[in-house]
């Protein structure tokens, strides 16, 4: 008698558990959202504002604050938002206080692109970024660069973003009739011949070690060209 007993206060005990479960998630979905709460993960250097981020919202989903939450479908939101061309990635949540959150990746640019017909940036995947009116990215400008010799100077300018000492250093990326690449500088304005991408690590070794060398003696000024594509060795050509 005594186990039909405890049997019976288990199923009851579940069957309130599953009550008030119900219930609350119930009163939950009848909420309303009360705030939108727009998170940038990657800086506040803005290619896209938060305005920008909420008129995207009310053109395709009208005014969200005071709608139900359990009409809101959140990945139908994280998809509208991941069309627009400045975002990565994004995702979109709610809280249990009614907050609508959205955490948004901006996509990084490592380098612009000028040419005849359009300006745009090449991100760190490789892709096509559209320039900002809000932000312009301090990122080297590659010149010369035909469209089907763009995946050479993608990879070299990505070199140039993960290094810390290039990144402050290179402003410019060059490719010439040769399909050889020169690189513009930001202090001293030299001109540095860095060839193909063939030994590229030891190219980059053998730069930075002269940067080492001129900077400790404060000679820099007096070189014009630095070339690298000689093997083992830099060759300066002096102002």
């Amino acid at each position: 008698m005594k186990k039909y007993i405890i049997y019976i206060k288990a199923i009851l005990f579940i069957g309130i558990v599953a009550f008030l479960f119900g219930f609350a998630s119930n009163r939950n979905e009848l909420k309303k959202v009360s705030d939108i709460d727009v998170n940038f993960t990657n800086g506040d250097n803005l290619f896209i504002t938060y305005e920008t981020v909420n008129k995207l919202l009310i053109q395709n989903y009208g005014e969200l604050r005071s709608q139900r939450k359990e009409n809101i479908i959140l990945r139908s939101l994280e998809q509208t938002l991941k069309s627009n061309d400045m975002i990565e990635d994004v995702n979109v949540f709610l809280t249990i206080d009614g907050k609508l959150g959205a955490s948004i990746k901006q996509r990084t640019p490592i380098a612009r692109v000028n040419d005849e017909a359009v300006a745009y940036y090449i991100d760190v995947k490789g892709d096509r970024m559209p320039l900002s009116a809000n932000y312009s990215a301090r990122v080297p400008l590659l010149s010369g660069v035909k469209e089907n010799d763009i995946k050479d100077a993608y990879k070299l300018a990505l070199l140039i973003y993960y290094d810390s000492f290039l990144q402050k250093q290179i402003i410019g990326i060059e490719q010439n009739s040769k399909k050889e690449f020169v690189l513009r500088t930001r202090i001293g304005n030299q001109q540095i011949e860095f060839g193909s991408l063939n030994n590229v690590n030891s190219k980059i070794k053998k730069l930075k070690a002269f940067y080492n060398k001129v900077l400790k003696d404060k000679t820099l000024d007096k070189y014009q060209i630095i070339n690298l594509i000689y093997e083992n060795q830099v060759v300066c050509t002096k102002k």
